[in-house]
């Protein structure tokens, strides 16, 4: 069906769709313009998932912050409505970067008159709501998504190069077409079970006490990618099963784990090459099929931060799936590589990777707001839209590969590409070791056995 070889999963609550268009967007400058243009643009509704949002965050070009953004369009009459994650005691530390529904959030609403629709959502307790998703026009045949996992966060409002410090790197997608319906299907689910939806405090806006009726027909066709919308939805977390449109009924009240489902069934299809993008790489189902596909001689490219957010010490049973991970260094097709930018000294400052992606074979690929930890492939609700469509999937390791390593490899294949992601990603870490900061590009290698990001 999808002409690649790669093969989609039977697991997921969303089929796989042909005849959509998709547009990756990468670092946060470039993606939240579009989405900003998007917004701007809308007719009937915008309709949001946030897990963070910075009290300091704005848009690009002077537009303001989001709630700025949102409230013109629900001033000209769109429907705007947003999903934000409660942090519960357990993750009580998010908070300072959530908009949780507080006192004060609430306070501020209010002195905005803000005419956005909200309801708030736990997780399970220790868990998040994770998915970042903007859906425009719902139920049109204009319908876009996007997908992906950067926050509202003035870390992320950066653009490609990373030519300054505290910089985040990061990836949306921009979905068009039929798949775009799944999304919808999502929010729709998440909107009408939302924790705290009737708690006094648990939802703003007129309108909001109002649940929403699922999608009812699937949209035109708008391209040829073949795309399947999947998710982290942890156990008796809502109970509508209710059928996608060209779907099948899921019981969701069981949980999906099509994510890490895929990411096993991609790797372990993988013949050529596998680059991933990842804040962070902690399971072990995913770390053996990786061995398993070095073995086969796949090149592999594990694009992470080179520093952690957050210095934890390593408990036993971590410190085993990090030595596991570590034993990839025994194949000389494996690199582990940070990114790191030019600060106003001139010295590098490590970029923090925090996208979630990998593409297989210059043919197939995933983005979204799945990290590889047990929290994302086992206890938050996550959403990745994965896509098979070469041409897409080797521009967007072209546009990376140029941001990563300040060269054009439109001209390689996927392992010439990745053999000189190697060689620049040495080549830069022994002139670190040396004291020079005058690289070619961002990357520079990591030791695999040291790493504990």
């Amino acid at each position: 069906m999808t002409g690649c070889a790669i093969p989609f999963v039977h697991s997921a609550s969303y089929p796989v769709r042909p005849g959509n268009r998709l547009r990756p967007l990468i670092d946060g400058e470039p993606a939240f313009r579009r989405i900003c243009e998007a917004i701007e643009a809308a007719r009937q509704s915008v309709w949001v998932t946030v897990t963070f949002m910075w009290a300091a965050f704005e848009m690009p070009d002077g537009r303001g912050s989001a709630l700025d953004v949102l409230d013109r369009a629900a001033a000209r009459g769109v429907d705007v409505r947003l999903l934000f994650w409660r942090p519960d005691a357990e993750t009580e530390r998010h908070k300072r970067n959530a908009f949780w529904g507080s006192t004060e959030h609430l306070a501020l609403l209010e002195a905005r008159r803000s005419a956005v629709k909200i309801r708030w959502d736990r997780a399970h307790p220790g868990y998040c709501q994770h998915q970042k998703s903007w859906l425009i026009d719902a139920g049109t045949d204009g319908e876009t998504a996007f997908v992906g996992g950067i926050n509202l966060n003035p870390h992320s409002m950066v653009a490609p190069g990373h030519r300054g410090e505290g910089h985040n790197h990061d990836v949306y997608v921009e979905l068009a077409g039929p798949s775009t319906v799944d999304v919808h299907h999502n929010f729709v689910q998440r909107w009408n079970e939302a924790s705290e939806r009737l708690a006094p405090d648990g939802r703003w806006g007129a309108g909001s006490e109002t649940d929403l009726p699922f999608p009812l027909r699937v949209p035109a066709r708008r391209g040829d990618a073949v795309v399947q919308v999947q998710r982290t939805i942890p156990p008796g977390r809502y109970r509508n099963g209710r059928a996608t449109p060209g779907g099948r009924a899921f019981d969701v009240a069981t949980g999906e784990r099509s994510i890490l489902d895929q990411y096993c069934a991609a790797i372990d299809a993988a013949r050529r090459s596998i680059y991933i993008e990842n804040q962070y790489l902690d399971v072990t189902d995913i770390i053996d099929c990786l061995h398993c596909a070095l073995g086969r001689g796949v090149d592999v490219v594990l694009l992470m931060p080179a520093e952690p957010d957050v210095t934890l010490p390593v408990p036993p049973e971590r410190r085993a799936i990090l030595d596991r991970r570590a034993g990839f260094a025994a194949h000389a097709g494996f690199l582990l590589a940070g990114i790191a930018g030019p600060g106003a000294n001139g010295r590098r400052k490590p970029v923090y990777v925090h996208d979630k992606l990998m593409l297989v074979d210059d043919a197939w690929a995933t983005v979204g707001s799945c990290n590889l930890h047990r929290y994302s492939l086992f206890g938050n609700s996550e959403m990745n839209v994965s896509f098979a469509q070469p041409n897409t999937v080797r521009a967007l390791r072209c546009a990376l590969l140029r941001e990563h390593l300040g060269h054009d490899t439109a001209g390689m294949d996927d392992r010439a590409a990745l053999r000189l992601f190697r060689q620049v990603a040495r080549d830069n870490r022994k002139r670190l070791d040396a004291g020079g900061h005058a690289w070619r590009g961002l990357a520079f290698a990591l030791d695999p056995a040291t790493h504990v990001g």
